[in-house]
């Protein structure tokens, strides 16, 4: 495996996991660095950094990001973006890897690429439920800013950085896990 390839890998755990808190904002990061050259995808994936890519991408991004501040609004994305969030997970990650064989690459898809997607999405998910019913949504647009945030230095990072992006999909699944075993009902026996 060359250092290309790793690298490759690491930038795609990276967008799959800003698929986890933003659908679209990865794929648009993504589309932008193919588009300017920063970035080479697989031949099957080019298409993502043509100009249609990127400006339907971008319209996408900018809907998605201000429907999160509607509160009750997020709660309906969340149910229909989690499925999203591992499509596009799997798909970032199948766009980005070079050289490997293509069943090493769909399982590394699958598996990391929406796998991570897929639990940092229900964990957000569970967060907005959460902070819907403790504060009526009032809340909601922080839990969206913070989300979009994370999203975007995660995707910056993938892109121009992606080992520290790796480190930091690391600690965000630490994070996730931390509170989920602070918060997960204590069975007695």
């Amino acid at each position: 495996m060359t250092s290309e390839t790793v690298i490759s890998i690491f930038l795609g755990i990276g967008l799959a996991a800003s698929t986890g808190f933003r659908v679209f904002l990865p794929l648009f990061a993504l589309s932008l660095a193919a588009y300017f050259g920063v970035w080479e995808l697989n031949e099957s994936w080019q298409w993502i950094g043509s100009l249609a890519a990127v400006l339907t991408l971008g319209v996408a991004t900018l809907a998605e990001v201000f429907a999160y501040f509607i509160p009750w609004v997020d709660n309906a994305l969340d149910s229909i973006a989690i499925p999203l969030a591992a499509v596009a997970g799997t798909a970032v990650m199948v766009s980005t890897v070079v050289d490997l064989d293509p069943v090493v690459t769909w399982s590394l898809a699958i598996i990391a690429g929406g796998g991570t997607a897929s639990a940092i999405k229900g964990a957000n998910a569970a967060g907005r439920l959460t902070s819907t019913a403790t504060t009526a949504g009032v809340a909601n647009p922080l839990v969206s800013t913070v989300e979009t945030g994370t999203a975007l230095v995660v995707s910056t990072a993938s892109i121009f950085a992606p080992l520290l992006a790796a480190v930091l999909v690391i600690i965000i699944l630490a994070i996730i896990f931390w509170i989920y075993r602070k918060l997960r009902p204590r069975i007695n026996n």
